[in-house]
């Protein structure tokens, strides 16, 4: 018989069974209920909702997956969740989803995914997670949600604000700020300057009112891609004042019919003008607005950056003025608000134009410079040098056109002129003194040349077509053109040295070629610069200068040509010094072809007297 106690244990025990099963279910119902009900907001509602694990694996999307980004269940398990999104907003997403597991706090964030069709769709994110057992984050519920239409109707409402709505330019507020930006930047670096130029269209209240405004507002939106297709241009001098998506800060549209223009990195006044008149030449083409055919033209004025502008305002007021005096002078012209400066920059371009003109018209002559042995007083080589023999202004030196002709692409192609001229007439020369010891000629290079691609090639045409021996040129390239790209300077060298082509230092002295450098470069030569002959008796310290570069010279068994030697008093230093070659007035001149032949078949060339040129 069981004792009366037990049967109220045994029922107190059943009891709880019981209770602790019905509770089981209860929870098991709860649980079902749960996921029953976040099964149908999951796959009912319009956003996003995706549960993902620690590492990033999708363990769930909902439906909205396909509805907005088009792809299905399977697609999207078959890669993690950062792989669609874009690139340059991974490492936020990441940072975002581990703030979420380090602090239990999701916070919302922007980011773009890619659509399956290519396209890219910005979504608002918010995540929260889900902890296991022992209270670590197990997984992240993050809902999504399709922001693309509104980001791109606030993006139209910004550039709205900024933009002309005829011509899609900036307008008068985008381009204001950028001046205001670039005058800030300028007055912290003076010596970064910057021009603005104002075009405006002659006559066009004339043409607004006699056509109609409907053609007037086509005048003016071509006139605005003309403008723009003129500084986009490859070889203009101007680059953008800053890169921005959508939008060219260099061309703005002030209102009515006036645009205005930012060209930074302008180094001379005749670089904001070439642009002008590249805008006045795209102004000649007609215009055909239905059917018919408009002439248009503008007038533009042009003001360029100084300290004595305290505003950035009154840079624009001075483009203004010289945009009003180009027009009271007839309209369709350029004119800059300094007239002084207008005047250089109208030289300049002419000079430039003549240029152009002087190779084809064979203008350009080549002078020649004897180099004589300083022991024998025999001639060892010429230097060949450039002239242009201007029609109007007769023999110019090349420092007064050398900046034009490289700004106009012109110096690569008169380089490579003067070397042929000099191999050919070397190569007359020989013809002409069978018997005399044969004499080397020396060119020039520039850096532009030394850096082409053509400049070898050329160099090889040159002596193939001549049939002279390598060895009889020598190239001359300053410190600066030596020391500007240390690495490509060594191997074209060395390529030359085998080539059998000497090459000398010239100007050395007056540059930085540092001595680790020099030892580098296979050289035949240093020239002494003329400005340390000039000196050296004159002052101590430069006479010290010299002996220590004759020195060094022989320390890497260079030759060494002192030039501008202009006194006998300087040649018997140099002499003493043991200087090999020298150049300069006492000997010669540049002279013309003939007259160096002339020297040529002369036993010693005589010394002028000391002290004369």
């Amino acid at each position: 018989m069981i004792p009366a106690w037990n049967w109220v244990a045994l029922g107190t025990f059943t009891t709880l069974v019981v209770w602790q099963e019905f509770r089981v279910h209860s929870i098991k119902r709860e649980a079902k209920k749960r996921d029953e009900l976040f099964q149908i907001v999951t796959e009912n509602a319009a956003d996003m909702i995706a549960l993902v694990d620690v590492k990033g694996r999708r363990l769930y999307n909902s439906p909205a997956y396909r509805r907005v980004l088009g792809y299905s269940a399977a697609e999207l398990g078959e890669t993690t969740a950062f792989e669609q999104i874009h690139p340059d907003d991974r490492f936020k997403v990441l940072q975002a989803a581990q703030e979420a597991r380090s602090t239990g706090v999701g916070r919302k964030l922007e980011y773009r995914i890619r659509h399956k069709d290519g396209t890219w769709r910005v979504l608002e994110s918010m995540a929260g997670i889900i902890r296991d057992d022992k209270g670590d984050v197990a997984k992240l519920v993050i809902v999504n949600r399709d922001i693309t239409d509104r980001k791109r109707a606030e993006e139209q409402a910004e550039h709205s604000s900024f933009h002309d709505g005829l011509t899609g330019l900036p307008n008068r507020r985008l381009f204001l700020d950028r001046l205001q930006n670039l005058f800030e930047r300028s007055q912290r670096s003076p010596d970064q300057r910057y021009a603005l130029l104002v075009a405006d269209l002659d006559g066009f209240k004339a043409l607004n009112d006699s056509l109609g405004a409907a053609v007037g507002d086509e005048v003016m939106a071509e006139t605005g891609r003309r403008l723009d297709a003129c500084l986009r241009d490859e070889d203009t001098v101007s680059r953008v004042v800053e890169e921005a998506p959508g939008w060219n800060p260099v061309l703005s549209r002030m209102g009515g019919d006036e645009f205005t223009m930012l060209l930074e990195g302008v180094t001379d006044p005749s670089d904001a003008m070439r642009a002008a008149n590249r805008i006045l030449a795209a102004m000649t083409a007609l215009i055909v607005v239905k059917g018919s055919e408009v002439r248009a033209s503008v007038s533009v004025g042009i003001a360029l950056s100084s300290p004595a502008h305290k505003h950035a305002d009154q840079l624009l007021q001075d483009a203004d003025v010289a945009m009003r005096r180009a027009k009271a002078l007839g309209g369709a012209r350029c004119e800059m608000f300094d007239e002084a400066m207008h005047t250089r920059a109208v030289n300049r371009l002419q000079l430039e134009s003549e240029l152009r003109q002087a190779l084809e018209k064979n203008e350009f002559r080549v002078f020649y410079q004897p180099i004589m042995n300083l022991e024998t007083k025999q001639i060892a080589a010429f230097e060949a040098l450039l002239r242009w023999q201007h029609p109007d202004q007769g023999l110019i030196s090349p420092y007064k056109f050398i900046d034009a002709a490289e700004d106009v692409g012109l110096l690569f192609a008169t380089g490579r002129w003067l070397i042929l001229q000099a191999c050919r007439q070397l190569r007359t020369w020989e013809k002409e003194n069978p018997g005399s010891t044969p004499v080397n000629v020396s060119v020039n290079i520039s850096a532009r040349q030394f850096a082409d691609a053509r400049f070898i090639p050329d160099l090889q045409a040159a002596i193939r077509e001549t049939g002279i021996e390598p060895a009889r040129i020598q190239l001359e390239m300053t410190e600066n053109v030596a020391g500007a790209d240390p690495k490509l300077t060594v191997t074209l060298l060395s390529y030359l040295k085998h080539l059998g082509i000497g090459v000398v230092l010239d100007d050395f002295g007056s540059g930085s070629c540092s001595l680790t450098g020099l030892r580098q470069f296979p050289l035949e030569a240093l020239k002494i610069d003329r400005l340390l002959i000039g000196e050296m008796l004159a002052d101590r310290g430069t006479y010290d200068t010299v002996d220590l570069i004759i020195l060094l010279a022989r320390k890497l068994k260079l030759k060494v040509i002192a030039e501008g030697i202009e006194t006998t008093k300087q040649l018997e230093s140099l002499r003493a010094l043991g200087c090999d070659l020298g150049q300069g007035y006492l000997f010669s001149q540049p002279v013309e072809a003939r007259a160096a032949g002339e020297l040529l078949s002369q036993p010693a060339p005589q010394v002028k007297t000391a002290g004369t040129r």
